[in-house]
């Protein structure tokens, strides 16, 4: 008997565990963590969705409306000290990272509330909104990927299209 309960529970913390296993999903998750030369942690993670034949900017983050800046759950970034983003004051905390994609610039939003589905964004809690230009690529990136470097630039890659921007410590 205590076999057959044994192994009922095991079962189940298997089911359990592949459940949540989200390296499984099709927007996997990824995680991009840098300390910059003026000493500034950054930590962003986020999912990684896939074009997959979709047309950027229409199909999926549609042109003039608000994205998640990834999938499933909400892009979370982190600053362990206050910092500049584009020359903006942001205090140090963790926020949820969601954008508006336009044809020549980009506005990222950083939200107070970050621990959400990512679709569940409201600009009343919005902490910091910038606008960045577009750039572009001459890899064509399929899975969304974002990156970021000592220096504090910071991209958002996707299909041939790069939305950059700058976190600098706040002095």
């Amino acid at each position: 008997m205590r076999v057959l309960i044994l192994t009922i529970l095991t079962l189940i913390g298997q089911l359990s565990f592949a459940q949540t296993d989200k390296s499984k999903r099709p927007s996997p998750p990824d995680n991009t963590k840098v300390t910059t030369t003026d000493g500034v942690t950054i930590d962003i993670n986020y999912s990684r969705p896939s074009l997959k034949g979709r047309k950027l900017g229409v199909d999926i983050a549609p042109v003039g409306k608000v994205w998640r800046t990834g999938a499933n759950e909400a892009t979370t970034i982190e600053f362990n000290k206050d910092v500049l983003v584009e020359g903006k004051k942001l205090a140090a905390g963790k926020y949820g990272l969601y954008s508006i994609p336009g044809e020549h610039e980009t506005t990222l939003m950083f939200s107070k509330v970050w621990d959400q589905w990512g679709t569940k964004y409201d600009a009343k809690d919005d902490a910091l909104r910038v606008s960045v230009s577009n750039g572009m690529s001459d890899n064509n990136q399929e899975q969304f990927k974002i990156n970021a470097t000592p220096e504090g630039n910071i991209s958002l890659e996707w299909g041939d299209y790069v939305v950059p921007f700058l976190v600098k410590a706040s002095n």
